[in-house]
């Protein structure tokens, strides 16, 4: 007879050895390499080989998975968890037999997605993304003041240099595209000459506009996500002193508090 409490804990400490966590990503690495194999003009030997690689690598993540669900003292839990969800959905659909149909693009696009499943494997990407995740309300407004700033200066260049350079500055949207050149620095200098043949002090339009732009709001972005970073952090850290059964300050200066109010009812 199967004991299920045994073989269950079996597979939540292989899910869990560093070793078969690494092999995981080796395997991922090598799911991606194909997908770029793919891209080049193979002889029939190699696309031979390679979907026959494709295939194990497709039944490695289906054994991988199974091992992770199997290994989960809740099993209703492990579908709670978004990167679960997604393994499931990406292995699930790789399994469908639609290399030789109309649906061969999506089988392909599939198997590109399968890379991100490196993210679901290391916890120190998903930590990574989660925090950008968290970012993003505060990043909102941020890029809400970064568009209202692209906008005002576009409409300035649209109407001040549309006759020196139509195709740069015809009209807003161009113009939108143009700031943006310039934002990223894409020779932006020449389009800066261009317009100060006509008005010589253009220069202090480009000027400022980088500054907002490419230095002020790229520090606030960078600002926001280091801080969200170093929560996400700060969080991780105290979730390992609990489950590790250390105290944390605060627990450190609850047992203080207790040792002074123990020591002043003595002393009466």
């Amino acid at each position: 007879m199967i004991d299920f409490a045994r073989l269950q804990s079996k597979f939540t400490t292989l899910r869990s050895n560093k070793a078969f966590e690494l092999f995981v990503v080796i395997v991922i690495i090598s799911s991606a390499l194909l997908v770029g194999a793919k891209t080049y003009e193979l002889s029939p030997l190699a696309i031979t080989l390679v979907v026959w690689l494709d295939r194990l690598i497709t039944v490695f993540f289906l054994i991988e998975i199974s091992i992770r669900f199997l290994g989960e003292e809740n099993k209703k839990d492990f579908f709670k968890n978004p990167w679960n969800i997604f393994d499931t959905l990406i292995v699930t659909i790789s399994l469908i037999p639609i290399d030789n149909t109309d649906m061969a693009l999506v089988a392909r696009l599939v198997r590109v997605f399968r890379v991100l499943r490196m993210v679901s494997v290391i916890p120190e990407l998903r930590l990574l993304l989660n925090s950008l995740i968290k970012a993003m309300p505060q990043l909102g407004y941020v890029i809400l003041l970064m568009f209202i700033i692209f906008y005002i200066y576009a409409a300035i260049g649209s109407t001040l240099f549309e006759d020196i350079n139509p195709e740069l500055w015809g009209d807003i949207t161009i113009s939108l595209l143009t700031l943006f050149r310039v934002m990223t620095f894409e020779d932006w200098t020449d389009v800066m000459y261009e317009t100060m043949t006509v008005y010589k002090l253009s220069w202090i339009y480009y000027l400022t506009f980088i500054f907002f732009t490419a230095f002020a709001f790229l520090n606030m972005v960078i600002g926001i996500v280091v801080n969200v970073l170093d929560e996400e952090h700060a969080k991780v850290r105290k979730q390992a002193a609990i489950d590790a059964h250390e105290p944390t300050i605060a627990d450190l200066q609850q047992q203080l508090e207790e040792i002074k109010l123990l020591l002043k009812q003595q002393t009466k």
